[in-house]
């Protein structure tokens, strides 16, 4: 009697484990996440990844040392003599468009981090539940064992008292 309610509860287990199995929780996060874009947010992160780069920041100051340079010597024409005004305007207007560029390009990141999360939480959870299944089916099994020892014990046992 006892080893059909382990076996029930095995069978039951079993049930349980596969209908966990059958749903993945596991999935590719920057392709989620890369599927929801959109062009801007693409220019954005382009923008962003250009404008953090050294190639970008060396160029940078090439343009500023070439502006600098040439109002300073030319000889006819200075379109922005010193103090450099228009020069400053430039470099307001960009720094006035790229932060917020920049901000968006971080806000998608931190977006995708909180998906990852998110998908790290379910795959734990969903780990921690099999796991625990797992340990059931074993103690499971132990008892099955232990009661079939027992049994075999017993009927060791009888023959010896029998004679």
């Amino acid at each position: 009697m006892e080893d059909h309610s382990v076996s029930k509860r095995l069978r039951s287990l079993e049930t349980e484990v596969s209908e966990l199995l059958v749903h993945r929780k596991a999935a590719d996060v920057n392709a989620l996440h890369d599927e929801r874009l959109t062009l801007g947010d693409r220019m954005a992160d382009s923008l962003a990844n250009a404008a953090g780069s050294w190639r970008f920041i060396g160029a940078f100051l090439a343009v500023l040392v070439l502006w600098i340079a040439l109002n300073l010597v030319a000889a006819v024409h200075h379109w922005d003599p010193y103090p450099f005004i228009l020069l400053n305007l430039v470099l307001s207007c960009i720094a006035a468009l790229q932060a917020p560029v920049i901000m968006m390009s971080q806000n998608r990141l931190e977006a995708r981090d909180r998906l990852r999360a998110e998908n790290d939480f379910e795959v734990n959870v969903k780990a921690e539940l099999l796991l625990e299944h797992l340990t059931e089916e074993i103690e499971i099994i132990k008892s099955g064992l232990l009661s079939l020892g027992a049994d075999l014990e017993g009927e060791k046992a009888s023959p010896k008292d029998s004679r």
